[in-house]
């Protein structure tokens, strides 16, 4: 069973991108780690083509190579935040709302017609930082976009922004002391709630 995880830094981390194999340093490494102790029956490939910065606009760029060409049992997608922080971060450059959902539609769209993977959207996160603050307006837009979507297109929608907010037992920031990037601590999150919501794909595809 071949499980694609895909997105941007967050799902990157840190990876030797000349192995799609190497899961990173991140969730996708827990994670699959924790399938297959729950799955110890199921032969699975796990595939990591995260890209650190990559926007919605690149993930249609590179649809044929990174989705439709390794023909995923399912395929796991977290995107979104680069849309919002290169608005603020790098000379102003804009995703629309607009764009952004057609960008990420045109993902999903391609991935129904030419592939025959469940499909888990994952909710684009921030953790409350001091020096974010304006990305938190726009992000909910783009957050709300990603929901209609979901329910139109995924199997499985992850809420991990809901998830990470719903945590009152510790400071958050121990999640991504930037408010992007997960610690040990965020990805070991991410990963508990991934294996979560996979299960019942896993199940349904064994």
């Amino acid at each position: 069973m071949k499980i694609l995880f895909q997105g941007d830094s967050v799902t990157d981390a840190g990876r030797d991108r000349s192995q799609s194999s190497d899961m990173g340093f991140g969730y996708p490494k827990y994670a699959s780690a924790m399938i297959e102790d729950a799955f110890p029956d199921i032969d699975f490939a796990f595939v990591n083509l995260g890209i650190s910065g990559n926007r919605t606009e690149d993930l249609v760029a590179r649809m044929q190579s990174d989705f439709i060409e390794i023909q995923p049992d399912i395929v796991s997608i977290l995107i979104g935040i680069n849309d919002v922080w290169h608005h603020y971060a790098f000379s102003g450059i804009y995703t629309s709302n607009e764009a952004f959902e057609q960008n990420y539609t045109t993902v999903l769209e391609e991935i129904k017609q030419k592939t025959a993977a469940k499909i888990m959207i994952i909710q684009p996160f921030l953790i409350d930082v001091p020096d974010k603050q304006e990305l938190k307006a726009e992000l909910a837009e783009k957050q709300a976009i990603v929901k209609a979507l979901a329910d139109k297109y995924a199997d499985v929608y992850l809420p991990m922004h809901e998830i990470f907010q719903a945590d009152e037992a510790r400071d958050k920031t121990v999640y991504a002391a930037d408010g992007v990037h997960p610690t040990e601590d965020g990805a070991c999150l991410i990963a508990q709630k991934y294996l979560e919501a996979i299960t019942p794909l896993i199940e349904e595809l064994a």
